[in-house]
């Protein structure tokens, strides 16, 4: 928190998340869900006749992969060969 001018403690300004351009101002009709081969839909169907749909849907992903040697009972990392799929960092 950061203080205001008046030495009180002011609430964090807000960061918004990604906002939708051309969306502000509608009026929604109505809101459902479907599950359909694996995958979530989000209908939000607008009082004009548009919609906006969200599809989501889960993965498996490598978080690391590495070789190790348990010879001596402990593990010994030898190599790294995927590490934290995101940042592609090896």
């Amino acid at each position: 928190m950061r203080r205001s001018r008046s030495g009180f403690l002011a609430p964090p300004k807000l960061v918004p998340g990604h906002q939708y351009r051309g969306l502000r101002g509608k009026v929604i009709e109505w809101v459902e869900h479907e599950f359909e081969e694996g995958r979530l839909y989000i209908h939000i169907r607008f009082s004009d006749k548009t919609e906006l749909c969200w599809r989501v849907t889960t993965r498996m992903a490598i978080e690391e992969g590495d070789l190790a040697d348990w010879k001596s009972g402990d593990f010994k990392q030898l190599k790294v060969f995927v590490r934290n799929e995101r940042d592609r960092s090896v």
